[in-house]
């Protein structure tokens, strides 16, 4: 263990990730300091009496005195808040959890970062290595904070890091790292926009021993651009394939499996399947076993899954859809002569929307705009639809639906405006879509 004894431990934000630290020190025996600039914060019950805590603003007098910082990935170091500030100026170190984490860890990471679709290429990987019985954890932005996976040991640690998580990591060494797409996300994060986004992500490339790329897009390459440690990935291109002529994924130019052999749909979840193959292969996970998860992987909730089918019209759930690029992606998968009722909403996190217009000018797609950015999505297409609720929306589409039409929930927005989180907005959409279609 780095040695913290006889340091000033300061944590930033409670909740899940913040008790977690919490309990990392005190398993150490050194007993941390928690602020949280929220009155209630969630975990607040759980917090052990004998740690010190300060809620409902900044103590500066803490942040000041401190030898180490942690803080939550929800506080931004991009644009601190004043009294981070201070101790930025100081020269104070600050870091995350999965710092914290990195700097513990003896066994492989593979890291897994991008916009869309990391959640679904994690878990596809964990379970190529369940397949071939290594013990393996999922952590990071998905699952349980990464502390408490410390807890136990296994032979493989797979990680799903956001841009919010990579800002405070400087440990990280993982054994094969990969940056699936780069689209437009989080510009209410990043002042100085896409670039200063981008280059959070491209941290997850440091000293990885091997890193996959969209052989392309050079923007998501290493910094250096390609070099010997790089496995190229791409659609009907590179080392690992997917051959949208032959539908089949493959490996230098070797078929590997039909992709109607899969359980996962669309073109975008068929290129995430060969993102997970070339990371299963750089751990040397056995390729018997990665094909045996891929014929029995479903995917994740909430992400481009079909819910309901009733009279020939399918509903899909694409909740987790929370920018453009994830948007683009379903769409591009779809390929259907009916209607297309697309409901878009939400909070679009300062975004540029516009980037939508090609993907929804043909004829066949109808917009359904709700909630905060609704008036500016409206905007892209002419009559397009607005109203306040997903479920108003949802009254007026089964007016219109026929057999071979496809109702959308993707909305390229977040959805905290109208809904608990994504789940929540998912949940309800299946909820709406089986009662309207009794």
């Amino acid at each position: 263990m780095v040695i913290y004894y006889n340091k000033k431990i300061v944590i930033v934000g409670l909740g899940k990730t913040g008790l977690s630290c919490v309990n990392f020190f005190l398993s150490h025996k050194i007993i941390p300091f928690v602020m949280d600039t929220r009155k209630i914060p969630p975990g607040k019950y759980e917090l052990p009496s004998k740690v010190m805590y300060h809620y409902g603003s900044w103590n500066l007098e803490w942040l000041t005195t401190a030898d180490l910082i942690v803080i939550s990935p929800g506080i931004s170091l991009i644009a601190p808040d004043p009294e981070l500030k201070v101790a930025i100026d100081k020269g104070i170190e600050i870091v995350g959890d999965i710092e914290l984490f990195c700097r513990e860890v003896k066994k492989p990471i593979i890291a897994i970062t991008g916009s869309n679709g990391k959640s679904t290429v994690t878990s596809l990987v964990a379970e190529m290595a369940k397949k071939a019985n290594f013990k393996v954890a999922v952590g990071g932005n998905i699952g349980i904070p990464v502390l408490t996976l410390l807890k136990n040991d296994y032979d493989l640690y797979v990680l799903e890091l956001s841009s919010f998580q990579l800002e405070t990591i400087f440990s990280l060494k993982a054994e094969v790292a990969t940056i699936l797409n780069i689209t437009e996300d989080h510009m209410d994060r990043y002042p100085q926009g896409f670039e200063q986004y981008r280059m959070m992500k491209l941290r997850i490339y440091n000293d990885a021993k091997v890193c996959i790329v969209n052989k392309q897009d050079p923007t998501i390459w290493p910094l250096n651009g390609f070099d010997e440690r790089c496995i190229s990935f791409d659609i009907n291109d590179g080392d690992y394939q997917l051959n949208t002529f032959s539908k089949e994924l493959e490996i230098l130019g070797q078929s590997i499996i039909d992709t109607d052999k899969l359980r996962l749909i669309g073109q975008h979840n068929h290129l995430n399947a060969v993102v997970a193959l070339a990371l299963a292969d750089a751990v040397n996970i056995p390729r018997k076993a990665s094909i045996a998860a891929l014929t029995q992987y479903i995917g994740l909730p909430h992400r481009f899954q079909i819910v309901h089918q009733h009279l020939g019209i399918k509903w899909i759930n694409d909740s987790k859809s929370t920018n453009v690029g994830s948007t683009i992606a379903a769409l591009k998968s779809l390929e259907i002569s009916g209607m297309i009722y697309l409901l878009l909403g939400g909070d679009g996190k300062s975004i540029d929307f516009s980037s939508l217009k090609s993907y929804i000018s043909a004829k066949n797609i109808q917009l359904f705009c709700f909630g905060r950015d609704r008036n500016q999505l409206a905007k892209l297409k002419e009559n397009s639809f607005i109203l306040n609720t997903m479920e108003e929306c949802l009254h007026v589409i089964v007016t219109k639906l026929k057999a071979g039409d496809v109702v959308l929930l993707s909305p390229a927005c977040a959805s905290l405006d109208q809904f608990y989180n994504f789940e929540d907005r998912g949940e309800q959409f299946i909820k709406l879509a089986k009662e309207l279609c009794d």
